[in-house]
């Protein structure tokens, strides 16, 4: 039996079209959908968790959930620069550790982050 491996997030929200263009243009996802499924799938090229766009019920909440999406990059400031440049505006980059971050919202208002911290140089 192999391990099993966490690939995808599930986001409920009412703006799909919109959520897909966020994530394509900040982000370098592509949408993925298949005639009559509801879900539209996000995946980058660059790879890692695919994002699953699930329309929202009339009685969810949207961005109140307990998760935060965390982007790695390497220059945090940079990349908020650049994302500024196409309407993005993440808050200040805070530095923590040998690493910098920065913290946003997607159109549905869930927490979205971008972080150096996996780049940072850690003792063994």
């Amino acid at each position: 039996m192999t391990q099993p491996v966490l690939g995808r997030v599930v986001i409920y929200t009412a703006r799909i079209e919109e959520m897909a263009a966020f994530y394509a243009r900040h982000f370098g996802y592509a949408a993925l959908s298949a005639e009559g499924d509801r879900i539209v799938e996000l995946r980058s090229d660059a790879g890692g968790l695919a994002l699953l766009l699930h329309p929202a019920a009339a009685g969810q909440k949207q961005g109140q959930v307990l998760v935060k999406l965390v982007f790695d990059v390497e220059d945090v400031a940079a990349f908020c620069a650049s994302a500024e440049a196409r309407g993005l505006d993440f808050g200040k980059v805070h530095r923590a550790n040998g690493y910098s971050f920065a913290n946003a919202k997607d159109p549905s208002g869930n927490a979205i982050q971008v972080s150096s911290r996996c780049f940072a140089k850690r003792d063994a």
